[in-house]
């Protein structure tokens, strides 16, 4: 399989965390790949017409995209404990947890996006702000549900370290732990997890 990423994507870490702790790692060749949303990628785009990372090409040549579908296709092929639950309470946590650590990455990046990337002239503070409020939220929303959190990692749980992580790595100086001692705290030994040491981003 061919898994074409970018080591700062936090979407494209998510699935190199799930392959890790589905024992598929050794399976998967990486991929670096560049992508602007400015500036068209046209090798990506024969795999994926939307030119977006990370995109995972099977064995037998068939595409997938995004994270969810292909994090859901790599446990799939797990076979050790399954990162997505049965259906029941605990599938269903887990993928709120997924939704919610996507969603606050949707409104980050749209953040990085612009202040790196937009002339300063461009820039809408306003609705940074509005996306900085969503995301802040959103965390408040984990720190409340951090024990569900605390259980054999998910698809949910391995969605949030990745986030968490990413926010570490792009904003740093907007600390999410402020607040939020029992998400911080579930953080530091998974941080420390092989999968998580593994996959750590470049700059």
């Amino acid at each position: 399989m061919k898994l074409y990423i970018s080591s700062a994507s936090p979407f494209a870490r998510k699935v190199r965390l799930v392959a890790h702790e589905a024992g598929l790692a050794a399976r998967i060749e990486e991929v670096a790949t560049v992508v602007s949303p400015l500036k068209a990628n046209g090798d990506l785009a024969k795999a994926n017409p939307l030119m977006k990372l990370p995109t995972l090409v099977t064995d037998d040549g068939f595409a997938l995209f995004d994270s969810p579908v292909i994090c859901e296709y790599l446990d799939s092929l797990n076979a050790g404990r399954k990162l997505f639950p049965v259906p029941g309470p605990a599938r269903w946590s887990a993928l709120r947890q997924q939704a919610v650590a996507d969603g606050i990455l949707d409104a980050a990046i749209g953040v990085r996006y612009q202040t790196a990337l937009a002339p300063k002239e461009l820039h809408w503070t306003a609705w940074q702000d509005g996306q900085r409020a969503k995301w802040r939220q959103a965390l408040d929303f984990l720190e409340a549900d951090a024990q569900a959190l605390a259980v054999e990692p998910t698809i949910g749980s391995i969605s949030v370290a990745a986030t968490l992580a990413w926010l570490d790595f792009r904003f740093g100086a907007d600390d999410w732990r402020v607040g939020r001692p029992a998400l911080a705290a579930w953080f530091v030994p998974f941080a420390q997890r092989p999968s998580m040491l593994a996959t750590q981003p470049m700059a």
